[in-house]
């Protein structure tokens, strides 16, 4: 049974993510800054007879709390088959470039990019032990260069001075870390899991979250000939799947 560890799990799209990779036979470390909530999401997966589930507290905007997940994990397995990196912020809207604050910057960076970058240094060892390991970076087409700057993009007049950089310095340091992986087994892929109805954006998306989470589990279950080093938008791109950098 191969196991799985997804941040920021226990609502939303990380929670069906975790119900679906359940669904196909994966153990899940289910990660929640709150533990007691992860507990009441990993119970209500119970009840759905999916009971391969744990609930892990962690904070991927702490360093001590991401080194205690890591410990507690540890016990456990030997081996992280899955990482998916899927916890993020928004940092409130609106977000103009002339009045977001220092701290709007600080606090979303600390979270979308260096968060990231703590867990994945933190779990990459356990990672590297699997026969088939996967990264999966959920991102946004937001973070994109290429259609923050088109006109035609449906999307480019949604501008955030501080969400959309986080986002964009975490497409590129996962294009990076795929970099630097590409000689061994680990496939690393950003995905962006669509414009989802969700509390994240105050409900206004207009996809659902099992379409969401289905594009995010796809890349989690990939097959060894399958693609690394990706931007993957299939709302954006529902043929190919890529995305622009």
């Amino acid at each position: 049974m191969k196991t799985v560890f997804i941040t920021g799990a226990n609502k939303s799209i990380g929670f069906e993510t975790a119900r679906q990779l359940l669904k196909e036979g994966y153990s899940i470390f289910l990660g929640s800054r709150d533990l007691k909530n992860g507990q009441e999401a990993v119970e209500k997966l119970k009840s759905e007879g999916l009971d391969n589930v744990e609930a892990i507290q962690i904070d991927i905007s702490k360093d001590e709390s991401v080194k205690s997940a890591r410990i507690e994990i540890g016990k456990k397995t030997d081996v992280i088959d899955v990482l998916i990196n899927n916890a993020g912020i928004t940092g409130g809207f609106p977000q103009s470039a002339l009045e977001a604050t220092s701290q709007q910057f600080l606090d979303v960076f600390e979270t979308n990019v260096i968060g990231q970058v703590r867990v994945t240094q933190s779990f990459i060892d356990l990672v590297k032990k699997s026969n088939e390991p996967r990264i999966v970076m959920v991102s946004s087409s937001q973070g994109s260069l290429t259609l923050a700057d088109d006109p035609n993009n449906i999307y480019y007049h949604h501008k955030g001075a501080v969400y959309q950089p986080s986002k964009s310095a975490l497409n590129m340091y996962s294009l990076v870390l795929a970099y630097e992986l590409r000689e061994t087994p680990v496939k690393v892929n950003v995905v962006d899991p669509g414009f989802t109805k969700t509390d994240f954006n105050g409900h206004r998306g207009t996809g659902t979250v099992e379409a969401a989470a289905a594009r995010i589990a796809k890349y989690a279950m990939i097959a060894n000939d399958g693609p690394t080093g990706k931007f993957i938008s299939e709302e954006y791109n529902p043929e190919t799947g890529e995305c622009p950098w």
